[in-house]
């Protein structure tokens, strides 16, 4: 069983996983409705990617017999000024998450609570991924913000599906 200082901050973190699903779906409609397909379907797949990890944290807290609690989120922001506005909100929620994360592995190791600073590993790995792709995002949409096809064609060419990570933790009901 985790240690209980963990299990209460990663149910917590359950919260932040589905808060940050609720916002890149709020981004990805922004984009729909502007008619960007390839930045909608990027918004899409992160949106489902944070409930993912939300479940990954689930499974975690059902394999090791702690309680799971399912906390309630803040409506997300819905409303942007232009094309660059959800990107940078996008990177400054990245890097949100990715304090919590540092948080988590911190207690983790306070605790002495081994099996859980193993789980946290992959997200840690994880962000830094989120934050090179959002940084990178940011950059290209900030100067091609005159110009959606080149935004576009930048997220056609760039952002097309990895494929699953198989050293993924497990996400529940999968």
């Amino acid at each position: 069983m985790p240690a209980a200082r963990f299990a209460e901050q990663l149910n917590v973190q359950i919260g932040n996983e589905l808060a940050a699903h609720n916002q890149y779906l709020a981004c990805a409609v922004h984009y729909d409705a502007l008619t960007m397909p390839q930045m909608a379907a990027f918004f899409y797949g992160q949106a489902l990617e944070e409930r993912e990890h939300a479940l990954m944290m689930v499974k975690y807290l059902l394999d090791t017999d702690a309680a799971v609690t399912i906390p309630g989120v803040e409506a997300p922001i819905s409303s942007f000024d232009d094309v660059v506005a959800p990107v940078a909100l996008a990177l400054a929620q990245e890097k949100k998450v990715t304090e919590q994360i540092n948080g988590l592995l911190r207690i983790a190791r306070e605790e002495s609570d081994y099996a859980s600073e193993q789980f946290m590993q992959w997200f840690i790995k994880e962000q830094v991924e989120e934050i090179a792709t959002m940084s990178d995002l940011l950059t290209v949409v900030t100067r091609s913000k005159d110009d959606v096809n080149d935004i576009e064609e930048y997220v056609a060419r760039e952002q097309g599906g990895a494929g699953s990570d198989p050293t993924a933790p497990p996400v529940a009901g999968a």
